[in-house]
């Protein structure tokens, strides 16, 4: 009888899958096959490789040609472009209602996108919703239970409220890996990705967090990978020196976009980056002038802040 027939079970939202790709022969497959390999069942997967010099472009030809009956593919080769105007690419290409940031060389954990769609379908107010990371050496056997808080030092309880991750993510970043899944409607509100910028992740989840509109589920989606070659863990001096120049031109051009004890958290981040640079560079009297700058400012926010919510539980 037609009562008895079972009822519908509602289509899962479309998630497009972006992996840009750049020089990680080593690591592309399992990535890919992560994807494969996540039980969600509505996806699809667009990769750019972004100019590589290496065989990750072949590696991820013959990937594709194996797998295109799989799930929906669109594979694209190009010379590079760089990180941001890639991921921008990426999204321009997506027809899904979800976009899930992918990395060549980190890979998807089971059930991770079906944590996170969920999470968004339930909090509509939400733009972006972020997760934790178990965290890999270039071997894949495990270093850490917990990116967020084994490498990076978070304390997690930040991340229960609005508020806490506003401060988290200004002054205790620990997004680290693919462990976002974002609204293509987002795109429309804090705009894309900053292409000029070689780390564009800070910049792209401040937008978010001044608007309250990231949120966070306490579990892992994917493994972050730890290798030579990890962009934001360069050892040389140069390197840490121009990536930290670009960390401070960010979070001076970002101050407006908040209010308050936020905004004189956004200053302190800034002396203390500028305290980093003065390290590096060897420059006593700067660092010293920095480094009062910021706790100045670190008190004064906090002041602000508790002034404002004088409830409010402390870091």
């Amino acid at each position: 009888m037609a009562d008895d027939a079972p009822a519908s079970v509602p289509a899962m939202p479309l998630v497009s899958v972006l992996i840009p790709a750049f020089n990680h022969e080593r690591f592309v497959q399992r990535c890919l096959d992560s994807v494969l390999e996540d039980p969600y069942p509505a996806k699809e997967l667009i990769i750019i490789d972004d100019g590589s010099t290496d065989s990750t472009g072949e590696r991820i030809a013959e990937w594709v040609a194996q797998h295109s009956g799989e799930l929906p593919i669109e594979y694209v080769r190009r010379n590079n472009r760089g990180i941001a105007a890639t991921l921008n690419e990426l999204a321009a290409r997506a027809r899904g209602e979800f976009l899930r940031l992918g990395a060549s060389d980190d890979y998807l954990l089971p059930g991770g996108l079906d944590a996170q769609v969920r999470y968004l379908l339930s909090h509509s107010c939400k733009r972006a919703v972020i997760g934790d990371s178990i965290v890999v050496d270039q071997h894949g056997q495990k270093m850490y239970d917990s990116g967020m808080c084994d490498l990076h030092g978070a304390n997690k309880r930040l991340y229960d409220s609005d508020d806490g991750i506003r401060r988290a993510v200004i002054s205790q970043w620990a997004i680290g890996g693919p462990v976002a899944l974002i609204r293509k409607s987002a795109l429309d509100t804090v705009d894309r990705w900053s292409e000029g910028l070689r780390i564009d992740d800070w910049d792209f989840f401040l937008r978010l967090a001044a608007r309250d509109a990231l949120g966070f589920i306490d579990v892992s989606v994917c493994a972050y990978r730890i290798h030579g070659a990890n962009l934001s863990k360069t050892r040389q001096t140069t390197a840490r020196i121009v990536n930290l120049s670009e960390s401070r031109y960010v979070a001076l051009r970002r101050a407006a976009l908040f209010e308050g004890p936020y905004r004189t958290l956004m200053k302190a981040q800034a002396h203390f980056i500028s305290a980093k640079i003065s390290f590096l560079q060897r420059r006593l009297w700067p660092l010293v002038l920095h480094m009062m700058a910021y706790l100045s400012l670190v008190l004064l926010s906090r002041l602000r802040l508790h002034s404002s919510h004088p409830f409010l539980e402390k870091p």
